[in-house]
């Protein structure tokens, strides 16, 4: 009886923790369209950014600056999913473009490099990275996700 039970509790602990663990991001498919802008993703993988809710759906973006634009947004009219909702972001990284999460990367604002959508939050892995880009590109800022507001977005 020891083991039926210790199997129960272990299946149940098992249970509450998975759905806690985010997945692997997908990568969009063809018809994924940016919920801000509206525009396919896919042709821009150089750009990519997904937020995954915790019931393992994604929503895929352009670019940063959009996937903050709808974060910031949230909850809203067109959507009732809440912040609170939300497993995990993920950005693609600038130099080695692979969909990294939000809370390995740096953010360089103001720089000369433009996304899909023109002026863009530049996601970069490392500290010195980030500052070696902002130098070379003009960056006028570097800060963690958690120092990002709306009036840092760019307006482009």
């Amino acid at each position: 009886m020891n083991h039926l039970r210790r199997a129960i509790i272990l299946f149940l602990l098992l249970g509450l923790a998975l759905p806690a663990l985010a997945l692997e991001p997908q990568m969009p498919s063809k018809r994924d369209r940016c919920p801000v802008c509206g525009m396919f993703v896919a042709p821009y993988p150089d750009w990519i950014a997904t937020i995954q809710f915790r019931d393992n759906s994604q929503l895929f973006f352009d670019g940063a600056k959009d996937l903050f634009r709808y974060y910031f947004s949230l909850p809203n009219t067109n959507d009732s999913r809440t912040r609170e909702d939300i497993a995990q972001i993920y950005l693609t990284e600038y130099y080695s473009t692979r969909l990294l999460p939000i809370d390995d990367l740096y953010l360089v604002l103001g720089s000369d490099v433009y996304g899909p959508m023109g002026h863009e939050l530049v996601p970069v892995a490392g500290e010195e990275i980030a500052k070696s880009f902002a130098k070379d590109h003009g960056g006028t800022k570097i800060i963690r996700f958690e120092q990002l507001t709306p009036q840092l977005l760019p307006e482009d």
